[in-house]
């Protein structure tokens, strides 16, 4: 018979097992303890949705919606997306399902989302982010609040020294519409000389060109006007409150003017936590406030701000976690013991106690399978000489349930 062909795991995709699924496990623990910390909720918004709850958040003109986005059509002819974020499903939901009533909304969530972009270091075409939201919160505070959050994410994963929150504004409408209106003009002096895609934005996002990665573009966009010339009064007076907050929050920041979001929908801050330990891909947590997106998408005039990072990426920056270990160890040396080693094991757990069996295998390997595990306590049960034996040995003074576990075990084996 012919040898079955196993399919190969799909490129951009990833097995997480082991070490690795530690860290990512990790990741995604530490950011639940801290979200109740700050009291925001949890949320799950859909895998995919159709592809114009995207194509009208991020932007037609972008390279996630234009060359990264996964869509197909549906059985019923729709056009369908797989997630390739979380903010436009969570501003979708926010219209659709009524939950004006609730604001201000603080949100988290996190999964799998989807671009299909060429895989490296860090990067996947199915990764995973945590994503942070506050809806229906006009006020600089929520901003503050959610970048204390992702400092304190940082500091509690143990990462936060090598990184660097980089800091800018965007303005409000006024504001942009001056600042957009001086970078045309200085980018068509100097058409001749952009790359074709920086030509391609000139019309529909000419803030792009400034984070252009192409050399040709760096001398033209490092000589661009700054926003700060064309800042309102209360545009800077909206950043100064930002900052002061981050200030007395005892959050360090550094101004980057250079960092924009290209869509007229972000207003004021846009912030990056980016760290040098990856390479070229440097940034770790990014977000900003994106006061007309809701609105955008066809709901009411809303305020948003929001921030997500990549759980890979974080995972890679974080010291390896110790593998889990049981509680108890609960080992049948005998076959006869097998039984007694189950209904221990079963005891323990529904009191609360990590147990796991060691009842298959070699008998007289199974103690020393056991022994590997690193276990609190090890319990033996053994027959000899036709008469049934078992110990219990403590093997961590700081294992805080030992009493309880060793009562346990007493019960089980007195009769």
């Amino acid at each position: 018979m012919a040898r079955i062909q196993t399919p190969n795991r799909v490129r951009g995709t990833q097995d997480i097992f082991g070490a690795e699924q530690r860290r990512f496990a990790e990741v995604l623990d530490t950011f639940e303890r801290v979200r109740r910390l700050y009291c925001f909720g949890r949320v799950d918004v859909p895998v995919f949705e159709a592809t114009e709850v995207f194509a009208r958040s991020i932007g037609e003109t972008t390279d996630v919606v234009s060359k990264e986005m996964y869509t197909f059509p549906d059985k019923g002819g729709d056009s369908l997306t797989l997630r390739p974020e979380f903010t436009a499903g969570i501003a979708r939901a926010y219209i659709t399902e009524g939950w004006q009533q609730f604001a201000p909304l603080k949100l988290v969530t996190a999964g799998a989302v989807f671009r299909y972009e060429r895989p490296q270091k860090g990067r996947y075409r199915q990764f995973h982010q945590i994503d942070a939201e506050i809806l229906g919160a006009p006020e600089p505070s929520a901003d503050v609040e959610l970048l204390c959050l992702a400092d304190q994410l940082l500091r509690e994963l143990g990462i936060a020294d090598g990184v660097t929150l980089q800091l800018n504004t965007l303005g409000d409408a006024e504001t942009r519409d001056a600042w957009r209106a001086a970078l045309v003009a200085h980018f068509e002096r100097h058409r001749g000389d952009l790359s074709e895609d920086s030509i391609a934005r000139l019309d529909k996002n000419p803030l792009r060109i400034l984070d252009s990665k192409d050399p040709r573009d760096r001398p033209i966009a490092d000589a661009a006007p700054g926003i700060d010339a064309h800042m309102t009064v209360e545009a800077g007076a909206f950043f100064e409150s930002v900052t002061k907050g981050l200030d007395a929050a005892g959050g360090a920041w550094t101004r980057n003017e250079r960092l924009v979001r290209g869509l007229d929908y972000y207003r004021h801050t846009a912030f990056e936590f980016v760290t040098d330990r990856l390479g070229a891909q440097g940034t770790v947590l990014g977000g900003g406030r994106y006061d007309g997106l809701v609105e955008n998408l066809g709901g009411p005039a809303t305020a948003g701000v929001g921030w997500a990072a990549g759980v890979e990426r974080l995972a890679m920056l974080i010291d390896e976690p110790a593998a889990e270990r049981p509680d108890v160890a609960v080992v049948a040396e005998n076959r006869d013991r097998e039984e007694d080693a189950g209904a221990l094991t079963s005891a323990l757990r529904r009191a609360g106690i990590a147990a796991e069996p060691f009842v298959t295998g070699s008998p007289r390997k199974r103690f020393g399978k056991a022994m590997e595990r690193k276990p609190a306590a090890i319990v033996s049960l053994d027959v000899r000489d036709g008469a049934r034996t078992h110990s219990f040995k403590l093997l961590d003074e700081a294992f805080a349930g030992a009493a309880q576990a060793r009562t346990i075990f007493e019960q089980h084996t007195a009769a």
